[in-house]
């Protein structure tokens, strides 16, 4: 019997922390969360998915490795949607791979703006082209080529080998298949809106059968609660940020600042799917999936339900997983919902 996939770490650079999330199996079969963790880093050190502070960053990586106590140095990680180009483009079948190689190479000038010397290309056969048993449907995915080496840099520079670079909405996607699966007969053919929330910006991907049929991000995130607690109570960023998460505010915080801010992360996410209707043939969700920091605020179900009257559910990454002897379970109460993207890389294991 095989020993099974090489260990494998999910790491999520984002614009407020890195994350950590190492699963494993269990002789059940049942995933076992084994190690996970995060670390702030400052605004500014990572800008719009760009590593402005390179040795910072990689410092906060070394700093959650070391909280984390993991041994493995395989990674996986991801690029934010904004740098990478795909397209989904129609090949012959029966290509070897090689043919297959070329020819993406040759297709690809059409598609990406820059010149191919300066891109990381990489491509996966989807499967056959509905109508055409002689095709096949092939996603491409292009970057700059210093958009991948930063990531990959930072996590060399603290002994990690990157062998697994994603793109962060398909890493959400496999994270929540778990979700959607366990929705009334597996999620079939259901219209499913999903958000994550992040601290600048809140991405909505529409999926129906493991298809992608509506993208958007908007600028809105919880870094707005934090400048609103920052305004309300004469904090900077920095000492609200850490009152937020402290959870050590004043009496009228409830309502003076955290109701407000509900408020507008509900019509936040109505606008979002006024978007989607009006942009396409659909005029509702059948399940409408929260995840990202927000949404382990108290109240977001009641807040977004009120602006969107659609059944309304958060994820959390983890459920269903067994916890191994290295995870805190209190930690993960109110942080749980934040790990979806680190989750769908650690999947990666299990999901080449």
């Amino acid at each position: 019997m095989g020993r099974g996939p090489a260990p494998l770490l999910g790491i999520d650079i984002s614009s407020s922390t890195v994350k950590l999330v190492e699963l494993g199996r269990g002789r059940d079969g049942q995933l076992v969360l084994e190690h996970c963790g995060m670390e702030p880093l400052e605004r500014g050190w990572v800008n719009e998915g760009n590593v402005e502070k390179f040795d910072e960053v990689a410092e906060a990586l070394r700093r959650l490795l070391r909280k984390c106590g993991s041994k493995t140095r395989n990674v996986a990680l991801a690029l934010p949607g904004s740098a990478v180009i795909t397209k989904k483009i129609v090949l012959a079948a029966g290509l070897s791979d090689l043919e297959l190689e070329a020819q993406v190479e040759a297709d690809a000038s059409q598609y990406i703006p820059f010149p191919l010397a300066e891109v990381s290309l990489d491509f996966c056969v989807i499967g056959p082209t509905a109508g055409s048993p002689e095709m096949v449907d092939v996603l491409l995915a292009a970057s700059r080529k210093e958009k991948v080496s930063d990531r990959q840099a930072v996590a060399e520079a603290v002994g990690l080998v990157p062998v697994v670079m994603d793109v962060e909405s398909y890493a959400t996607r496999l994270a929540a298949s778990r979700v959607i699966d366990a929705l009334p007969n597996h999620g079939l053919d259901a219209l499913i809106a999903l958000f994550e929330v992040g601290s600048y910006s809140t991405g909505l991907q529409v999926i129906r059968n493991d298809d992608v049929i509506y993208e958007r991000d908007q600028v809105f995130g919880g870094a707005m609660l934090t400048q609103q607690i920052a305004r309300q109570y004469g904090l900077s960023f920095e000492e609200a940020d850490a009152k937020k998460k402290a959870g050590d505010l004043p009496a009228d915080y409830a309502d003076k600042v955290l109701r407000p801010f509900m408020d507008s992360l509900g019509q936040e996410i109505g606008r979002a799917l006024q978007f989607f209707f009006t942009s396409t043939p659909h005029n509702k969700v059948d399940h409408l999936l929260l995840s990202g920091g927000c949404a382990a605020l108290p109240g977001v179900v009641e807040a977004v339900a009120a602006q969107t009257a659609f059944p309304c559910k958060v994820i959390n990454p983890f459920d269903g997983m067994v916890l191994g002897p290295g995870v805190k379970a209190g930690a993960l109460t109110s942080e749980s919902t934040s790990y979806l993207v680190a989750t769908g890389l650690a999947l990666r294991r299990f999901h080449p």
